[in-house]
């Protein structure tokens, strides 16, 4: 005689329990070194394609109402530099930025990664305040190490290539004739504003970034995010950063220009501006800035995460 039928239970068996087991999804980690490595391919690509709106923004922000004004506004500005100089006068001034490019994003984010594997939880996720303060701290070393010597002398090859007499024949020529009359610091000009306008742009950015990825992943903190999705993210962070942070690109491009002798200081700018051309001088070029930055950023995370993918499959780090 048989006994009583024995109770199976559903969660009975060797998967089962495996599945019951399993520890919950850790986030993957990026070594600093292909953040190092991404970073810099991702920001030579991006700039020598959005270059051109970088020197119409820049041209803006230098054409002072006092002058009086050269340029009725973008369209104008893009017309005057093609037929005074042809198409490739957009892009008077690249080897100077180009040079920068790709260092200064091979440290924001081998920085950013750095940082945010040091700050993020034990299941490896990084919150929007924590990518917040890694994004402030990524702008901060980025504009100590690359983006204020690099602005500098960008700054002023385009606003000497607008002269009667350029006196800069190339980036190297005029590196040269900046620290020889001017002394290492003649590249440092500006350096508190480029670290409130980095350290601001990027603690922006990373912030906004991180809010958006965590929403889009939920509660897999590895599902992975189409390209196109990482576009629009970084196109909206751009916009963020743009609309929080002009004024202290405006102030900084002064600080930067062949004009800066007449301003003491940051504040003495900001006062100058202010009391000789009005708030609304602090947004100048905000359109062609925006314009840039929207496709900067979305470029910059699209290449940067695509070529991490690739890293991971060839450089083992874990």
């Amino acid at each position: 005689m048989s006994g009583p039928p024995r109770f199976v239970s559903p969660f009975h068996g060797p998967r089962c329990l495996a599945a019951a087991a399993a520890p919950a999804g850790k986030a993957k980690l990026t070594h600093p070194g292909k953040a190092i490595l991404a970073g810099g391919i991702a920001g030579g690509i991006e700039i020598c394609i959005t270059f051109p709106t970088e020197y119409v923004k820049t041209q803006l922000q230098l054409d002072e109402k006092a002058n009086p004004p050269k340029y009725r506004g973008i369209g104008d500005c893009v017309k005057q530099t093609v037929n005074s100089h042809g198409v490739k006068g957009l892009y008077r001034g690249l080897s100077s930025l180009l040079y920068g490019s790709i260092p200064k994003a091979a440290v924001r984010f081998g920085m950013f990664e750095f940082l945010s594997n040091k700050m993020r939880d034990e299941t490896g996720k990084l919150d929007s305040k924590r990518g917040f303060l890694c994004g402030l701290g990524a702008g901060v070393a980025e504009a100590v190490v690359v983006v204020c010597p690099m602005e500098t002398v960008k700054v002023k090859f385009i606003h000497d290539q607008t002269s009667a007499n350029p006196k800069y024949r190339g980036f190297f020529h005029g590196v040269r004739e900046i620290v020889r009359t001017e002394g290492l610091k003649g590249t440092y000009q500006g350096l508190t504003a480029t670290v409130l306008k980095q350290g601001s742009n990027q603690a922006i950015r990373f912030y906004v970034m991180t809010s958006l990825r965590n929403w889009y992943k939920g509660d897999d903190p590895n599902k992975a995010i189409n390209p196109m999705i990482t576009g629009l993210f970084g196109a909206v962070a751009g916009a963020a950063s743009v609309f929080g942070n002009t004024p202290l690109d405006v102030i900084k491009t002064r600080m930067q220009g062949l004009e800066a002798h007449k301003y003491k200081s940051t504040m003495d700018c900001a006062i100058k501006i202010m009391k000789h051309e009005g708030p609304k001088a602090f947004y100048k070029g905000t359109v062609p800035r925006l314009g840039r930055v929207c496709m900067d950023v979305a470029i910059v995370f699209v290449i940067y995460e695509e070529v991490v993918k690739v890293l991971n499959m060839v450089w083992k780090t874990d």
